[in-house]
């Protein structure tokens, strides 16, 4: 089995299977809907691909008083008694954008671009998210 492509929601709900195993095997499997065509894809290939390209990396600064994290040109910061203090409160901030992101920000010009962090963010378990913000190799 090569790609699977399948020009219409119809055509791809009759070979659902054949479209998730595609995708299941890191294959290339679209679907066309109108005029818009979408792809289908495992979710954890798409996570590490997100993790290992993206351009965002996590600054953290340690204070006498605790540390913080934050992502340059990202709206969201995040400070802590200790490093993973920090850490869990950057994680559950970025889950907090990523909401935010979905239900209103999406269409903003300043938020825009962020799609590949929210899909990074909700694509990734706590373990996942907190070794991206760590630079830890998957």
């Amino acid at each position: 089995m090569g790609a699977v492509h399948y020009d219409s929601y119809t055509e791809a709900r009759d070979h659902l299977k054949a479209l998730l195993d595609a995708a299941e095997r890191g294959r290339v499997a679209t679907v066309r809907r109108h005029s818009a065509r979408s792809a289908v894809v495992d979710v954890e290939r798409l996570r590490r691909h997100l993790a290992a390209v993206t351009t965002w990396r996590a600054e953290v600064v340690s204070e006498n008083d605790g540390f913080s994290v934050f992502i340059p040109g990202v709206p969201v910061a995040a400070d802590g008694a200790t490093l993973e203090e920090a850490v869990a409160e950057m994680a559950e901030a970025l889950r907090e954008y990523a909401q935010d992101w979905q239900d209103r920000l999406l269409d903003a010009p300043n938020h825009r671009e962020n799609w590949a962090l929210v899909q990074l963010v909700e694509l990734s378990d706590d373990r996942q998210l907190r070794a991206w913000l760590l630079g830890e190799a998957p």
